[in-house]
């Protein structure tokens, strides 16, 4: 099946309303981003067009202005995904591997290849998109953003999972595997967690491979107990996030500094079933977001350890950046 070209707004609104999902090119004949993208997009549409299921179409941003004003695409190239009538993904610049594993995701729930866990994504630890809490409408996880190469993580014990181990798409290994030294240590015995080391504080840094708009970050912290439960880690309790700096902060250095935005989580902010909290940020000041720091002050609780299963990221992407911009710079020790 071919993309189907755009040539109206009701010819757009019926199509939204008669297929699942619809995925929408907005591009110029001219732009050269929009030629280079051309053949992923092409391609993708051959492959993975369902009838009535997921449709792939194309807008000339040019000839059809009112359509593009409407969905602010004039950027072009954009990519905008429509699940039931509604947006659920837009996407800003020529990123033929991030638009595909966008697609790929939906064309597989289309296609009714994994089970609903209720989030949006498949469940078990092995889903390719696990997430702890739902969408917020409009917006995507894109914490396939997440430049890994550049994490720097402080004062992370050793003996649990590197700073990688954060972004993972799988399920916590613990969720669901009840309490006790079993569960402290995973259902297969992999630590897929980070705990702090000498006290409750952890920094993260976290660059981006495009410039992102984030609306929320869903952090996931799964304590459970092991043979003493004095030793059980606790949730973090108070959090800082620093936006777009060029390095990890020092502890120290992170007291002098004021933070972007300031987290009080409380025990009924943390899900029950997916150990999962929302911290919903001031829209306003994530809008051009390159990198964050993530300051876990203390925890919730008596105790000298914090722990975080997961994180994800959840807002627009936008244009990608140049990998030269987000090289860390490594501290004088």
């Amino acid at each position: 099946m071919t993309t189907v070209q755009i040539s109206s707004p009701s010819q757009l609104s019926s199509l939204l309303s008669s297929s699942r999902i619809v995925v929408v090119n907005f591009y110029n004949e001219w732009n050269p981003a929009c030629k280079a993208v051309a053949p992923v997009y092409d391609q993708l549409a051959g492959s993975l067009s369902r009838s009535g299921n997921i449709i792939f179409a194309k807008v000339n941003a040019e000839q059809q202005g009112q359509i593009a004003e409407s969905y602010s695409a004039s950027n072009v190239p954009v990519f905008i995904i429509f699940k039931n009538g509604q947006q659920v993904s837009k996407t800003t610049g020529a990123n033929p591997t991030q638009l595909s594993n966008i697609i790929k995701r939906l064309a597989a729930e289309a296609d009714g290849s994994g089970a609903s866990d209720g989030f949006g994504e498949a469940s078990g630890s092995g889903g390719s998109g696990w997430r702890g809490a739902g969408l917020p409408r409009g917006y995507n996880d894109i914490t396939d953003q997440v430049d890994v190469r550049g994490l720097d993580l402080l004062n992370a014990d050793g003996d649990f999972g590197g700073v990688r181990t954060l972004f993972e798409t799988t399920q916590p290994s613990t969720l669901g595997a009840g309490k006790g030294k079993g569960a402290a240590t995973g259902s297969e015995g992999k630590k897929d967690w980070v705990e702090s080391d000498v006290d409750e504080q952890l920094m993260l840094y976290i660059p981006f491979m495009s410039t992102l708009k984030l609306h929320t970050i869903q952090i996931t912290s799964n304590p459970v107990s092991g043979e003493d439960d004095d030793e059980t880690p606790l949730r973090p309790k108070t959090i800082h996030v620093y936006l777009n700096k060029q390095h990890n902060l020092g502890f120290e250095e992170a007291e002098d500094i004021q933070a972007t935005q300031t987290f009080e989580l409380k025990p009924s902010d943390w899900d029950e079933n997916t150990a999962t909290a929302k911290l919903e940020l001031r829209f306003v000041k994530f809008q051009n977001a390159s990198s964050l720091v993530f300051f876990v002050v203390d925890g919730e609780g008596d105790g000298e350890r914090t722990r975080i299963d997961r994180i994800r990221f959840i807002g627009e992407s936008g244009e990608k950046r140049e990998m030269g911009k987000l090289e860390k710079v490594g501290h004088d020790d």
